[in-house]
């Protein structure tokens, strides 16, 4: 790639060389100097002038410039206030114009103390105003969701909001109606905006328009402390700012880092937080009494009841993760089963397979790629939404974006993944993938995106890489946050025993225990010992039951989908001993030395790995083509991302919550009769549901989809007909 052309701008006076087409506001920048603006974000696209906050006088030109729309171009001169004294009367007379209305309660505001705002007028405003009438009131907070308030007389039209609802999660939601003085901020016909990343528009209004319900009137900027750490919710692995207050987390703010998020945080990340203070939360570990339920003990008391159930049970010991253990946790579980009580049985979350290293790159190359391939049943947005973003955004950027799933651009067959890459890897694919394959091979970069299970961890778009060489990038999305670390934490992993008694179990995390095989195993194993913050099923089944701790609450490491180790700070101290604490402390009980502390944390923002070498081919099934036999429709579940223990509890998460509906194609709707939004009855294996149809054109006719919790008692093939 050639050098950019450079050109030579003078700012205030001061000359500076930047790349050609460089915004002005960024030019001023790498010239030391300040210009104020408010709509200006350069992650919402093209800038649009709304605020004239950053006016400044341009050399040749008659009137005052917008700095924020304008380029840098070889020799222009341009002033800001600083130095113009047109350009200083247009900047008191925007923020004059702007404070004209705008309530002066900076004391009540959620936003004082850390408002643009406010900190542009106490810098560059004239320190009075002329205006001594009464201001413009409306009614507020208005709700535009459970989770946002709008303050209509704040707002100063900026803009922001409505350009991230329109050009960056497109969802559309927000809109500006009325015209003139009368413009309003809204959402679309009134209803609640609900969208995976709606919270995103609290952090980019400018002023205290759009507050958090969560976070309102809870704390005040000097009471707070922000601690950086990562999301443990998803695996993007998003960076986050956790602000505590008197030792609670009060909210989640986004901490951009430009390869993983760019700044961006979805919901569930960013108002999950509420479960730690959760009623329901254990908070002191739990033995079996016989007859008697359970009774609370000591820690050390538990570790006495650990060291003899596993004792009792040496050599037949089998470990459940959850996919949400740092890394330490998991190699402290690893180094007490497997070198102290010599037993590799376990079920893993994740399949780890070391191919995919050698096409690591960062989540943002996918923005810079040519041609994005998203293969699997399960949608983007609900495995791991940032992913969902960037892709959206290298569409905008000219990508062509290849979806080959049942409503996909290309529809295929449900499970089609791994017989659609083996097909493009060999070349010769069948006519729906020509196109695909023609795009792939004229690309220069190409960003494979895998949204599915899958047993072999990657290994089947591993394969298609390989084929394509050095211009391809991988992304497997993981169903857990950290599964595919954990995974190789714990090493190869031998299955347990079939239909036979199991000695001890040990159960790590809310997720493990809501696994089916999990109650399974529980059943057969003659001393169970679980580790979960909730109570569920499997505490019923357990002998031990420890208090598990969140993602806030512990040190470690993380590693997210990209192969990137990144750092977990402890935000709260945690309500209970931690786990790698327990564990550690039950290591040395059979001695095996483990830290109960992580040590040699990754750097703050740490690179990718290098990747590793080919190490050899690696064998993918044969393509499979046509629909599958039988009779009803095929039916396709999938995991919403506003699911699990965390958004259970949070009663302001419940309105995202995945809705009781069945996605059926126009084909096969119309064969039945049945209308979008009409109630309709799905039946499979002596198991019938009501919920509501929504059409799907796009949806692949002989398939449905419906979300996990909705699809419970369902599978294989359905009938679907009207309720």
């Amino acid at each position: 790639m050639s050098a950019p052309e450079l050109v030579n701008v003078t700012i205030d006076g001061r000359d500076v060389q930047v790349p050609k087409g460089t915004g002005m506001v960024e030019a001023a920048l790498a010239a030391g100097i300040e210009i104020p603006v408010f709509c200006y974000e350069p992650r919402l696209g093209a800038a649009v002038g709304a605020c004239r906050m950053c006016l400044c006088e341009v050399e040749g030109m008659p009137k005052l410039q917008a700095a924020c729309t304008m380029t840098a171009q070889d020799g222009m001169v341009l002033r800001t206030a600083q130095t113009s004294d047109q350009a200083a009367e247009g900047q008191n007379a925007v923020l004059e114009f702007i404070l004209l209305n705008h309530p002066l309660d900076c004391p009540d505001c959620d936003k004082g103390g850390e408002c643009p705002l406010q900190d542009l007028t106490f810098r560059w405003g004239p320190g009075n105003t002329r205006m001594h009438f009464p201001k413009r009131t409306f009614d507020k907070p208005i709700p535009i969701s459970p989770l946002i308030g709008l303050d209509r007389e704040r707002c100063i039209l900026c803009y922001r909001c409505t350009r991230f609802s329109e050009l960056v999660a497109e969802d559309g939601q927000l809109v500006a109606v009325n015209r003139g003085a009368q413009s309003l901020i809204a959402t679309f016909e009134d209803e609640p905006y609900r969208a995976h990343f709606s919270g995103n528009v609290i952090e980019l209004c400018p002023v205290g328009a759009l507050t958090s319900t969560t976070y309102r009137f809870r704390a005040r900027p000097w009471e707070i402390q922000n601690v950086p750490t990562v999301c443990g919710l998803c695996p993007v692995g998003c960076n986050i700012w956790a602000t505590t207050r008197e030792g609670k987390v009060a909210r989640i703010l986004s901490r951009n880092h430009p390869e993983v998020d760019d700044g961006w945080l979805c919901d569930k990340g960013r108002f999950a937080s509420g479960h730690l203070g959760a009623e329901d939360r254990i908070r002191e570990p739990r033995r079996r009494v016989r007859r008697r339920g359970f009774e609370p003990v000591s820690f050390e008391d538990a570790l006495d009841e650990a060291e003899r159930g596993l004792r009792e049970t040496e050599g037949s010991v089998v470990v459940a993760f959850s996919g949400g253990e740092s890394v330490e946790q998991a190699t402290a579980l690893a180094r007490l089963v497997q070198d102290g009580l010599g037993s590799r049985a376990a079920l893993l979350p994740e399949p780890f397979n070391p191919a995919l290293a050698r096409f690591r790159a960062p989540l943002s190359a996918i923005r810079d790629a040519d041609v994005c391939l998203v293969v699997g049943d399960d949608p983007v947005v609900e495995r791991a939404p940032i992913v969902d973003l960037w892709l959206r955004l290298a569409r905008r950027e000219g990508a062509e974006i290849v979806t080959v799933h049942p409503s996909g651009t290309v529809p295929v067959a449900p499970g089609s993944a791994a017989s659609v890459c083996a097909a493009l890897a060999a070349g010769g694919p069948p006519k729906e993938l020509r196109t695909a394959a023609r795009s792939l091979k004229r690309a220069e970069t190409v960003a494979l995106v895998w949204s599915q299970d899958d047993p072999s961890g990657g290994a089947h778009i591993a394969a298609l890489a390989d084929k394509l060489g050095e211009k391809a990038s991988v992304y497997y999305l993981p169903r857990t946050p950290n599964g595919t670390a954990v995974a190789e934490a714990w090493g190869p992993a031998d299955a347990p025993a079939a239909a036979e008694e199991i000695g001890a179990l040990i159960v790590s995390g809310d997720e493990a225990a809501s696994d089916p095989r999990v109650r399974e195993l529980a059943e057969r194993a003659r001393f169970v010992l679980t580790t979960t913050m909730f109570e569920n099923d499997l505490t019923l089944w357990s002998h031990l039951v420890l208090p598990g701790t969140s993602y806030l609450e512990r040190d470690g490491t993380f590693v997210n989908l990209e192969g990137r180790p990144q750092r977990l700070r402890r935000a709260v101290g945690p309500a209970v001993e931690d786990e790698l604490a327990f564990f550690a402390d039950l290591a040395g009980r059979f001695g095996i030395g483990v830290d109960r502390w992580p040590s040699e944390l990754p750097q703050e923002r740490a690179p990718l790995p290098p990747r590793e070498e080919n190490d050899g081919s690696i064998k993918v099934p044969p393509a499979s083509r046509g629909r599958q036999n039988g009779r009803g429709l095929q039916l396709l579940h999938y995991r919403g991302l506003f699911s699990g223990p965390a958004v259970d509890r949070v009663p302001e998460l419940q309105f995202q919550r995945p809705l009781a509906e069945v996605e059926i194609s126009a084909a096969d709707a119309r064969e039945r009769g049945i209308s979008a939004g009409e109630p309709v009855t799905v039946s499979s294996n002596g198991t019938t549901r009501t919920l509501t149809a929504r059409l799907n054109r796009r949806l692949l006719a002989g398939v449905v989809r419906i979300e996990e919790e909705h699809a419970e008692g369902l599978a294989g093939r359905v009938e679907v007909r009207r309720a």
